[in-house]
């Protein structure tokens, strides 16, 4: 498919723009005409005229988004890829004419591009929580509010309403949309050497925390085996059929398998683990009696 390349440097920009906008625009019969000729003869040089003849709608329309701080060269680009969309989907029988057609595609594109780069933070892609983003500072702009600050209740509802989100999903937004991401390498002060990063807690075990932690699950593996060995077989069948597998048994299967009945094994059960209970409790005080005094 041909495509129409967006000059990354910004005469090039420029100049790319002034061309675009100085295109002669398509009749309706001339645009019937070209859309035919893609669409049943694959005619690239159609496509070719059919594309740039609207590519002052993919300008505009980036114009329309440059206050969300990304490159204007970048939103006319996803907005060409939206345009060479439309052109691929569009049914010149159904009479309606192409720019109306397009127009969708062309915003939709540079919508998920600006959603996808914006900010290092996910933003929603629910149709909700893009009208939200998309529309959160013009209705934030009619809303008397002197002092400049953030939103009252009554605000956020207001915005809830009328976009049909959660006042939780307006105060989200709000809060997102007032400042911009900041590298956790920025320097605090100009003539400091401390990062944002320095004063991140770190929740990670220490390497003391590490090792004692495997020392105390080693030292419990342990004592539950010394414990169970002191347990009667049919005590030990019972604890590891019930307790000690993902697939536990039933008190019905281990009677089955026991012969006895499912009341009987609930009565050992408990039996055995009353015995671990107390084995286990015997030798946690034994280390508390040797352990010196911090």
């Amino acid at each position: 498919m041909a495509f129409v390349p967006v000059a990354a440097n910004h005469d090039a920009n420029r100049e790319f723009i002034r061309i675009s906008m100085n295109t002669a625009l398509l009749s309706r019969e001339r645009e019937l005409m070209l859309a035919k000729q893609w669409r049943d003869g694959n005619d690239e040089a159609a496509l070719h005229e059919l594309v740039l003849a609207y590519m002052r709608l993919v300008i505009s329309t980036a114009a329309r988004f440059r206050n969300y701080g990304l490159p204007m060269g970048d939103l006319v680009q996803e907005g060409t890829v939206g345009l060479m969309q439309a052109a691929e989907r569009f049914e010149p029988d159904r009479e309606v004419r192409f720019s109306t057609y397009a127009a969708w595609w062309v915003r939709s594109a540079m919508q998920d591009y600006i959603l996808r780069n914006w900010s290092v933070v996910r933003t929603g892609t629910t149709a909700a929580q893009k009208a939200l983003f998309f529309n959160f500072r013009r209705l934030r702009a009619r809303i008397d509010d002197s002092t400049g600050g953030q939103l009252d209740d009554a605000g956020r509802q207001q915005i809830a309403t009328q976009l049909s989100v959660s006042v939780e999903d307006v105060a989200a937004m709000e809060v997102r949309l007032s400042g911009a991401d900041q590298s956790l390498n920025a320097r605090i002060s100009a003539n400091g050497e401390d990062e944002w990063q320095d004063f991140l807690a770190d929740d990670t075990p220490s390497p003391e925390e590490v090792v004692t932690l495997a020392h105390d699950n080693r030292t419990r593996s342990i004592w539950l085996a010394q414990a169970l060995a002191e347990l009667t077989d049919r005590e030990q069948v019972i604890i590891r059929q019930r307790r000690l597998r993902d697939d536990a048994l039933t008190l019905e299967e281990l009677g089955r398998t026991l012969g006895i009945s499912k009341e009987r094994v609930r009565q050992i059960e408990h039996r055995a683990l009353e015995k671990l209970k107390t084995s286990l409790l015997r030798r946690s005080s034994s280390v508390d009696e040797v352990m010196p005094a911090v």
